[in-house]
């Protein structure tokens, strides 16, 4: 927790500082009532007392009170705007470390938790600080400060007071010691249910083609009653803290009546009024001190949760990056030079490798098919070029420089990359085809219309409400398959760059249109060099040189003719598609 707590700023520690005085000036405002009190006490009870004088006792406890009022509402101000920053801060830095993850790091916490650890997480240490702040500081020096005021008072109601703040405290740790392992379950759970849920939305086309409906209400309904059967235990908890606190308070008063009471009957009668007005004024000093314990007993729930979501969250900012950025901007090779050394690969925790002894050259204009059954490793192939993972073993050279060199900023924008699954963002067309940076050259409309016409989208988009400005949902929910396939081939084309890899981006295309976009990306893309991963034997017949993979090894190698003479599972597959003998 203390490690977030450096993310305030001077201007923060400011406010906390200003925040300070405040409070000490409500507490000395307080505690300045009981005074007030025992005096009108007092005048009451003494013959011939001045009506001003009562009148003006009086008036100064509303000024008290008035006083008060106004300072808790300015600490109040401060503390949400100190406490909102915080939390604002939390929410970019853990985004932004996220932003840095590898598809290994983000499969490690998974999606649905880091949603959760940079929401609820961030919001329960937000709570936890605006109330540290707010009644937290408070309440120890109350607690002191009538506790000083009172310890001259009279022993005997002293010590009753100590009685029950140690019951008291024994209270406290039995709720804090149940409470912190259940609170850490819940934020576990709070993932679980965040997951089905977003399985759930994400495959509602599944659940109701198959009706799974009921299905899913199960599922959903056992990660919902795990975490509710949980919170209500830690609710339970918290509910006994104020009714017991309640509880002792009141017979923490009842003890000093009676000690009291016991007290002025055995005083002379000269002495019992001094006795009954020290009397009320150490109940409202009692009152204070065990109603500042029960403050700090919420508190110190509140911490337990917000430490376990503080752990949760420096998990998040703790975690190493495996892939770590280069210096390299430049390469030393012709544009668009792609070369596999001797390349293995194995995924995380994996017991095998999935990559074998890669070793091939991309030079620049050429296309570089690859194929294979599925499972072969074709995706996991091209998806090292752009370092979403690192090779196990071997390089990879893109212009002559191994790509660990490269800054991954420089990397990636040599790059035009279509993924096998089309991600949609929520915007318009345009913004989805101008997405990203490409050294910061911002995309045309010209650029973004002549991208669009290449994918073979242009007529699809121009019939759409709004055209080019037409509305994306998020993950192109409004779109088919074909459509958002194009537009993500668009977006890879508008960046006009030295490399497009295009991992199986075509499956979702009908013949004719693969054919005339494949025809359209020959004349348009220069002298830009291709990786392409594709199923069909007809998208990669053209293609300068195939790799056919089997179990991660390239088992053959050359054009569509050479490997219809030489490659018994190139051939096979060819005539699964094609026919007549894969012509």
């Amino acid at each position: 927790m203390l490690r977030l707590l450096r993310l305030l700023t001077w201007r923060d520690l400011i406010l906390i500082f200003m925040c300070l005085c405040l409070i000490v000036a409500q507490v000395w405002l307080s505690l300045k009532l009981p005074d007030y009190m025992a005096t009108i006490t007092r005048l009451v009870q003494t013959p011939h007392s001045a009506m001003r004088d009562i009148l003006y006792a009086g008036g100064m406890m509303m000024l008290c009170t008035l006083g008060i009022f106004v300072i808790t509402f300015i600490t109040g101000f401060f503390v949400a705007k100190t406490s909102s920053g915080l939390a604002m801060r939390l929410r970019r830095r853990v985004f932004d470390k996220t932003m840095s993850f590898s598809i290994g790091e983000m499969n490690k916490f998974s999606t649905a938790s880091l949603i959760t650890r940079t929401t609820n997480d961030i919001t329960q240490i937000q709570m936890f600080f605006m109330m540290a702040l707010k009644i937290g500081i408070r309440a120890p020096i109350m607690a002191v400060w009538a506790a000083l005021k009172m310890y001259d008072k009279g022993w005997e109601w002293t010590a009753v007071t100590g009685i029950f703040v140690v019951v008291l405290l024994m209270m406290i740790g039995t709720i804090y010691a149940l409470a912190i392992p259940k609170f850490t379950i819940v934020q576990k759970q709070t993932d679980n249910l965040n997951r089905v849920t977003r399985e759930n939305l994400a495959g509602i086309r599944v659940v109701h083609a198959y009706n799974a409906e009921a299905y899913q209400e199960r599922k959903f309904g056992r990660a919902n009653d795990k975490l509710t059967k949980t919170s209500l235990f830690t609710h339970r908890l918290m509910s006994v803290a104020e009714p017991g606190t309640q509880f002792l308070l009141t017979g923490l008063i009842l003890a000093i009546y009676l000690v009291g009471a016991y007290i002025i009957n055995g005083a002379p009668d000269a002495a019992r009024l001094g006795l009954f007005s020290d009397m009320i004024v150490f109940s409202s000093y009692a009152t204070q001190v065990i109603a500042s314990f029960m403050i700090l007993t919420f508190i110190l729930l509140f911490l337990s949760r917000a430490t376990v979501s503080a752990r949760r969250i420096n998990q998040v900012l703790d975690a190493p990056i495996n892939i770590i950025d280069g210096t390299v901007r430049h390469g030393n090779a012709p544009s668009g030079t792609i070369e596999f050394r001797d390349v293995c690969f194995r995924y995380p925790d994996a017991s095998a490798d999935t990559l074998h002894n890669i070793s091939f050259i991309a030079r620049p204009g050429e296309t570089v098919a690859i194929i294979g059954a599925t499972g072969s490793g074709k995706s996991t192939l091209v998806n090292l070029v752009p370092r979403f993972y690192d090779v196990t073993s071997g390089a990879i050279l893109v212009d002559g420089v191994d790509v660990r060199n490269y800054t991954q900023r420089a990397l990636r924008n040599r790059l035009g990359y279509a993924s096998q699954r089309a991600v949609m963002f929520r915007g318009t067309v345009t913004s989805n085809v101008a997405y990203g940076d490409n050294g910061r050259r911002r995309a045309t409309r010209e650029m973004v219309r002549r991208a669009v016409k290449i994918a073979q989208a242009k007529n699809f988009v121009e019939k759409m409400d709004g055209k080019y400005n037409a509305k994306i949902a998020q993950g192109g929910t409004n779109l088919s398959g074909g459509q958002r396939q194009r537009l993500s081939i668009a977006r890879a084309v508008c960046r006009a760059p030295e490399i497009y890899i295009f991992d199986d981006t075509f499956s979702a295309l009908d013949y004719k249109t693969d054919r005339a976009l494949r025809a359209e990306l020959r004349r348009n893309t220069g002298g830009a060099t291709t990786l392409l991963v594709a199923q069909r034997v007809g998208t990669i017949m053209n293609a300068d040189q195939i790799l056919v993979l089997e179990n991660g090894r390239i088992v053959g190698r050359g054009t569509h003719d050479e490997l219809m003479k030489s490659c018994p599972i190139y051939i096979e597959i060819a005539k699964s598609q094609l026919g007549n003998g894969g012509e």
